[in-house]
C-alpha cells in the first residue's frame, strides 16, 4: 500500500468515518471473519495516582482502571480488539514487535487513516510469534505516549516451560512537577541530545513496587521499557537471573543478568531462581547514571520450592525466516543529526524542530518526492542493513512488521540475536540482516520519540 500524500491525507479525511468504524482494512485482508470476539481497548482520559501530590489529571489510558492492561494472546490463534476512541484527538494502536498484516500496523495515513473521537476500528490478527511485546498510538505520540498509552502484550506458547510465577513490569517515566501535575513533554535542546528525562520513574504505574514469589522457585519475569526516553541499564541483586530471551525471541545461547542495556521499546525476559529464605528481597536494579536506582523487587514467601534454572525447558525459536548473507542485499543506513530547522508535517505531526536524519535526510526530507521509501524491497528476498551510528547518541531503532538477525558489531562481540529494535551505541556500526517477508510499508525509527518526531523516521516498501 503506498504512502499517502499530503493531497491524499484530505481524501483520505474523507472517507475516514467508514474505515474508523472497522469496516475497511480488518475486512480487506479477510480477518475479521476468523477473529474471536474483539477485546474493547477504549480510550479515553482518566486520573492516576502517580505522587503523593493527589490525583494526576490527563492521564491518557485504555479504560478506566488506570494503567493500561496485559494484554495476552497465543501465538497462532486469531486475536482481535476494537478500538474505541473517547479521547479530544484521534488515536491508533501499534502492536509493537508483532509481525502482523500491513494493514494492522497502526500507522495513521500509512497503514489505516486515523480513528477519529468518537469512531471505532476493528483489529484482527494472529500472533506468529510468542514472547513479549508491547502496543501504543502512533498518533501524537510524544503527548499520549507520555501521558500513560503504552500497555505489554504477552503471546504465550502452551509448550513454554513451568515457571513458579510470573511478574510482568511496564517501565516508564512521567513528565510531572511538584503538584503531580503534567509539564512540558520536552526541551528542544534535550531532543537534540538524548531526549526529554521524566521526572517520575515507575515499574507498574508504581515507584519501587514489590511483589511476592515463592521462595526458591523460578519466576518469569517480563520487563517492558514503554518510556518515550529512558534507557536503562538493568542489574539483579539478591537472586540469580538468568536472560531467556529480548524482544520476544529466545536467545541463542543462556546468560546471567549480569549488567544489560535497554533502550525504549524494547523488551527482557528473565528467570529468576528467588532466594530460599522467606521474607529474603531480589531487587531489579538501574545502575545507568551516578546512583543506582530500584525498579522493582520479589519477596520470597513460604518454604524453598528448591527449584533449578537448568531444569527450566528451552523456549521455542518463533518462525522468522533466516536470511540467506550470501545473497543478501546491502542496505547503508547512517544516523546522524542535521542542522536545525523547522520541520514539515510528517506522520503524526511535528514537534516543530528538525535534529535527526537517517542518510543525511530528516523525515521527511527535503527531496524531489519526501515522502519516497528509503528503500523498495522485493518480497521474499535477503537483506542487510548496514547501520552506522555517528551521532554521540545511542539511538534504539525498531523495524515494524519484521524481525532480523544481528550479524556483527564493529565495537563489540554480538549474539545472532533475533529482534526488531536494536540499541545502536554511539560511532558503532552493526550489521542486521532480515528476509522482506511481510509486504506492505513499514515505518524504521528511533524510539526515543523526540528522536523519531525530528527527523530520525523512514520507512520501506516490500511488494
Amino acid at each position: 500500500m503506498p504512502l499517502l500524500t499530503r493531497r491524499n491525507l484530505l481524501k483520505a479525511s474523507a472517507v475516514a468515518g467508514a474505515y474508523g468504524a472497522g469496516i475497511g482494512i480488518a475486512g480487506k485482508f479477510g480477518l475479521a471473519e476468523a477473529a474471536p470476539e474483539p477485546q474493547v481497548l477504549t480510550a479515553l482520559k482518566t486520573e492516576a495516582m502517580l505522587t503523593a501530590a493527589g490525583p494526576t489529571r490527563d492521564i491518557m489510558s485504555w479504560g478506566q482502571d488506570g494503567m493500561p492492561p496485559t494484554l495476552r494472546m497465543t501465538r497462532g490463534r486469531p486475536y482481535a480488539a476494537r478500538l474505541i476512541n473517547k479521547l479530544d484527538e484521534p488515536t491508533t494502536v501499534h502492536w509493537h514487535g508483532l509481525r502482523i498484516d500491513n494493514g494492522m500496523d497502526g500507522v495513521p495515513f500509512m497503514t489505516q487513516p486515523y480513528v477519529y473521537t468518537g469512531d471505532s476500528f476493528d483489529y484482527a490478527f494472529t500472533p506468529p510469534d510468542a514472547g513479549t511485546f508491547w502496543y501504543h498510538p502512533h498518533c501524537n505520540t510524544l503527548t499520549q505516549m507520555g501521558h500513560g498509552m503504552t500497555g505489554v502484550i504477552v503471546v504465550e506458547d502452551p509448550a513454554d516451560p513451568a515457571f513458579d510465577a510470573e511478574v510482568v513490569l511496564n517501565l516508564r517515566d512521567w513528565r510531572l512537577g511538584g503538584d503531580g501535575q503534567f509539564i512540558a513533554p520536552f526541551r528542544p535542546r534535550d531532543a537534540a541530545k538524548t531526549g526529554t528525562y521524566g521526572t517520575v520513574r515507575t515499574a507498574n504505574w508504581h515507584r519501587e513496587p514489590q511483589y511476592d514469589a515463592p521462595a526458591g522457585g523460578l519466576v518469569r519475569l517480563r520487563i517492558a521499557v514503554t518510556d518515550v526516553t529512558r534507557i536503562f541499564s538493568l542489574k539483579m541483586e539478591g537472586a540469580d537471573a538468568t536472560v531467556i530471551a529480548i524482544d520476544g525471541n529466545p536467545v541463542p545461547k543462556r546468560f546471567a543478568l549480569d549488567l544489560l542495556q535497554i533502550g525504549p521499546g524494547q523488551r527482557l525476559d528473565l528467570a529468576v531462581r528467588m532466594p530460599d529464605g522467606e521474607g529474603a528481597v531480589a531487587t531489579l536494579e538501574d545502575i545507568r547514571g551516578t546512583t543506582p536506582k530500584t525498579i522493582a523487587s520479589l519477596r520470597a514467601i513460604g518454604q524453598s520450592l528448591k527449584r533449578n534454572v537448568g531444569d527450566l525447558a528451552l523456549l521455542a525459536e518463533n518462525p522468522v525466516p533466516r536470511a540467506d548473507l550470501s545473497a543478501a542485499e546491502q542496505i547503508p543506513l547512517v544516523l546522524s543529526a542535521t542542522a536545525e530547522n523547522a520541520a514539515v508535517e510528517s506522520i503524526c505531526g511535528t514537534l516543530g524542530y528538525s535534529f535527526w536524519a537517517i542518510n543525511k535526510v530528516p523525515w521527511p526530507g527535503d527531496t524531489p518526492d519526501p515522502t519516497a521509501p528509503l528503500a523498495e524491497l522485493k518480497l521474499g528476498k535477503s537483506y542487510a542493513f548496514n547501520l552506522e551510528n555517528t551521532t554521540p547518541h545511542a539511538h534504539p531503532i525498531h523495524l515494524h512488521g519484521m524481525s532480523f538477525t544481528v550479524i556483527s558489531s564493529s565495537t563489540r562481540a554480538v549474539m545472532p540475536l533475533v529482534s526488531d529494535t536494536y540499541l545502536i551505541q554511539p560511532d558503532e556500526k552493526v550489521q542486521l540482516a532480515f528476509v522482506a517477508d511481510n509486504p506492505g510499508d513499514w515505518l524504521l525509527h528511533c524510539h526515543i520519540i523526540e528522536h523519531q518526531k525530528t527527523g530520525m523516521t523512514s520507512y520501506l516498501r516490500v511488494s
